[in-house]
């Protein structure tokens, strides 16, 4: 005889969180989505270039202020895009859910559309409630044309990330990622400015998904 099936209480990091209750198959739905703006073009952006109405951005290292919005006339289907080609210093950048965080552990994933040029080598960025910074060993090659991918957080390996300088550090075993305060992204290279073809070292993000369960804050 067929049931209804139960759900599956998942106690809450926080002390005195009152339970969250996730599906029996504990695959989390789509947290965020952020597609940006096709305009303005911008260098750095601003909020202005943000889609989601509640979604904040933060800017770090020393060449933040080369964080671009930009898009291409050509191909005339080409997106509004995070562009990391303009920092003369190594740079990133996250994004937040201004309510929520959002518990990045089980089958939590991220999908994203992106295209690198040169050896530029995009790598994911989680900021941890508590604070520290975090890069992944997970990254995105270069391509020819935009590619979208996806990976499961519980494959990828951390390295602290300093936020003032963009440097990495030592090896972090099993962060805590139930909750997670920002996500972005960042190449851990100086960006190549404009160039002939677009094939200068740059890296560009059309829009991110984030699959995880949300967190009140």
């Amino acid at each position: 005889m067929c049931g209804l099936a139960l759900p599956v209480v998942v106690q809450s990091a926080a002390p005195g969180a009152p339970a969250r209750f996730v599906p029996e198959d504990h695959r989390p739905g789509l947290f965020l989505r952020e597609d940006f703006n096709d305009e303005p073009d911008e260098t750095p952006i601003t909020q202005a270039s943000i889609q989601g109405k509640n979604v904040g951005f933060t800017l770090y290292g020393p060449g933040k202020e080369g964080v671009a919005k930009s898009h291409h006339a050509s191909p005339k289907d080409d997106p509004g895009y995070v562009w990391l080609g303009s920092c003369v210093q190594t740079c990133a950048f996250t994004i937040f859910d201004k309510t929520q965080y959002v518990d990045l552990t089980g089958l939590a994933k991220i999908r994203w559309r992106t295209k690198q040029t040169g050896f530029h080598q995009l790598r994911l960025v989680i900021k941890l409630a508590d604070g520290p910074l975090l890069v992944s060993d997970h990254f995105e090659g270069g391509s020819a044309d935009w590619r979208v991918t996806e990976f499961a957080l519980a494959d990828v390996r951390w390295r602290t990330l300093d936020p003032k300088f963009i440097n990495d550090g030592p090896w972090v075993d099993k962060p805590d990622l139930t909750r997670v305060e920002e996500i972005g992204w960042t190449d851990l290279s100086v960006g190549s400015g404009h160039g002939s073809g677009g094939q200068v070292g740059s890296s560009r993000i059309d829009w991110i998904e984030i699959y995880g369960l949300p967190v009140k804050r």
